[in-house]
């Protein structure tokens, strides 16, 4: 079963978050990042291009305008490469671990791995930034050598940056596996 709701990020664009039941113990959770938008696009690259002309006009060296033309393709592929992300996901596997995979414009994913046994908890955190409280959602991890100790936090959802709402959803999923793990004997 999957269905897709409508939710809006901390700076208040729209995102959306699919989630997906595999099973009983295995989740899909996916937060759809905002489009490119064209209009910012070309916004930004008609600003550089008409700094270049007016350069141009004034030193009348046309390599100003060759270099205008590099400078923002460059700029472009490395946006859609490594900085647009348009899909983050997140898929619990209650008796593997979970999976957090980055999905970047250009068609590149970025996937880290961790496995269950180094879950301690899934939470909400609170973090105050430029005078507003905002909500992220995070990974603990326990140190190998005591089960006690948070020896990471492994910060979810970076790019699309759901607020309280949305992350909830995600949240509530999660435990829901993590319950389940609690209740079954582990077999080492």
């Amino acid at each position: 079963s999957m269905e897709e709701r409508r939710y809006r990020s901390s700076s208040g664009a729209p995102i959306a978050l699919r989630c997906r039941q595999h099973s009983a113990s295995c989740w899909e959770l996916a937060v759809r990042c905002p489009r490119l938008q064209l209009r910012s696009l070309s916004a930004v690259t008609s600003a550089i291009w008409l700094a270049a002309y007016g350069l141009f006009v004034l030193s009348e060296n046309s390599m100003v305008l060759s270099a205008a033309v590099f400078i923002t393709l460059i700029g472009l592929i490395i946006y859609l490469h490594f900085v647009k992300i348009d899909q983050e996901s997140l898929l619990v596997i209650g008796s593997l671990g979970v999976q957090v995979t980055s999905s970047y414009a250009s068609g590149k994913e970025s996937t880290t791995f961790i496995e269950m046994s180094q879950v301690k908890d899934v939470v909400i955190n609170e973090a105050i930034y430029m005078q507003k409280v905002i909500y992220y959602l995070c990974i603990l991890l326990q140190d190998p050598r005591d089960p006690q100790v948070v020896s990471e936090v492994v910060p979810l959802f970076q790019s699309s940056k759901p607020r309280l709402d949305c992350l909830i959803e995600v949240y509530k999923s999660c435990q829901e596996i993590l319950e389940q793990r609690k209740t079954v004997p582990q077999s080492s």
